[in-house]
């Protein structure tokens, strides 16, 4: 890992200072909490109503193969849905007023297979500090396998990335489940990386094993012992995750992998250009805006340069923010990245992939 980049101090237009006079009086005028209401509760409970309700059917009727099919599907969705509403909000402390609620709702994260140390280090450190930054925002690694920056190693195969990336993208959860939190979990508790109150290594390491016999004795062993032939079980297992999986991640990359975002490099002493808060902007964009569904399911990550600039307030209060945001960046003659709809910001990722995977070409 090379030096961590520093931001610039000095913000000669003088957005955040304005942007947060906007943003802060909304709620005080208004006087609205920032975190979640009512509106996220309810979210939470038809969310969990999605996934868990189709395993107890599974579990207790017998049906034919592709009807099991079928509700792991509609699992996988809930599962993402809690993820992107739920977990996220929670691991970030926006959720609620409380820090036992957010705790709890953090731990979500289990659901989905994953870990909460492991993903608060990846996501609230590595990628909201240095988002978009090769090296060091963990979120534009795929190994050797899909070229996500300009400045990351090419091989030939990824002339096709952009074929074959979308059906990788399913296995994002799974490989939680199998691989990827136990390589976290080695490489960042050498690096002695925390966000919040720092915890033991044997701690770490004694909640990561522990939920992992957890989970697989309640999403594999359980349903065995019910009676679902073993292969059932683990075919339905792997279309929930693959579900899952393809919703998180193509919504992650429609917001940081597009044409219209920049990979910034830091100068040779690890300097960025701009503030934090501007190079925010530069590196993220949104989608589907004005889109019900889009803004409901995903927990307001179609919004992400409003989340990327206000992680601790919750998502229910994004399309608000957003109107602050574009009219502070427009004033300051600074981008404001945005897809009308979601199929625009994948036909978007799509090209991306498409021209890093050709060949770069000698300076």
């Amino acid at each position: 890992m090379n030096t961590a980049p520093t931001f610039a101090t000095q913000d000669h237009l003088k957005f955040f200072r304005t942007l947060n006079s906007r943003v802060n009086n909304y709620f005080k005028e208004n006087n609205i909490a920032k975190t979640g209401n009512w509106k996220i509760h309810l979210k939470t409970i038809v969310l969990f109503t999605v996934f868990l309700v189709p395993y107890f059917i599974i579990l207790k009727f017998e049906m034919p193969f592709y009807a099991q099919l079928l509700l792991n599907i509609l699992m996988g969705v809930g599962m993402a849905g809690i993820g992107m509403n739920v977990m996220h909000d929670g691991n970030h402390g926006a959720y609620s007023s409380k820090g036992w609620v957010n705790k709890i709702m953090g731990g979500t994260i289990y659901v989905l297979a994953g870990n909460v140390y492991n993903w608060q280090v990846q996501h609230n450190v590595l990628h909201h500090t240095y988002t978009n930054i090769h090296g060091h925002d963990e979120d534009l690694e795929a190994g050797r396998i899909i070229r996500f920056t300009p400045t990351a190693d090419w091989y030939g195969y990824h002339r096709f990335q952009h074929l074959y990336s979308f059906l990788l993208y399913g296995l994002l959860t799974f490989n939680w489940a199998l691989t990827t939190d136990f390589k976290q979990m080695r490489s960042y508790t050498a690096r002695n990386l925390s966000y919040g109150q720092p915890q033991s290594t044997t701690q770490l390491w004694t909640v990561l094993v522990i939920t992992k016999i957890i989970y697989a004795l309640i999403w594999i062993v359980l349903p065995m012992m019910a009676g679902i032939l073993w292969w059932k079980v683990l075919i339905g297992f792997f279309v929930m995750h693959y579900t899952a999986g393809i919703i998180l991640s193509v919504i992650f990359q429609l917001a940081h992998v597009v044409d219209e975002t920049d990979n910034p490099v830091p100068g040779d002493n690890g300097e960025m250009q701009n503030t934090w808060a501007i190079h925010q902007l530069y590196t993220t964009a949104n989608f589907a805006p004005k889109n019900k569904i889009m803004n409901w399911f995903t927990g307001g990550l179609n919004h992400q340069i409003e989340h990327h600039l206000y992680p601790h307030i919750s998502h229910i209060h994004y399309n608000k923010i957003a109107e602050f945001v574009k009219q502070t960046a427009q004033e300051c003659n600074l981008p404001y990245h945005e897809f009308k709809t979601t199929r625009s910001a994948i036909i978007s990722h799509y090209k991306h992939l498409k021209a890093l995977g050709q060949k770069p070409q000698l300076a």
